[in-house]
């Protein structure tokens, strides 16, 4: 029995760009960015009361941000959480070389 052939094309890393989003660099960048906050308030086990009360939001907004609705919330905002967190985020400039986005984050690991 052979094996069908399956096409399919690799991504460029960035789902946003790969949909042809106008502004997929900055949805990439809001997405990790919001991505290690929840991830630093379920390493903590935080509850959504105390999320609320840690971030200064509102129980809703905290619910938004779970549930991955970083297009609420702007990249200055995302960044101070992570600070809230205690959590350092470091900016870093270089020269762009082709075929690279303009827009990296570095994801931390557990």
């Amino acid at each position: 029995m052979t094996t069908p052939k399956i096409d399919f094309e690799t991504g460029s890393g960035n789902v946003f760009a790969d949909l042809g989003l106008a502004d997929a660099e900055e949805l990439y960048t809001r997405a990790a960015l919001g991505s290690q906050v929840v991830m630093a308030l379920k390493e903590n086990d935080y509850t959504q009361a105390e999320a609320s009360r840690i971030l200064g939001l509102k129980q809703p907004e905290v619910s938004a941000l779970m549930c991955a609705k970083f297009h609420r919330f702007s990249q200055e905002r995302l960044i101070s959480f992570l600070n809230k967190l205690d959590l350092k985020v470091t900016i870093k400039i270089s020269r762009h070389r082709t075929g690279e986005p303009f827009q990296q984050v570095e994801m931390r690991t557990l």
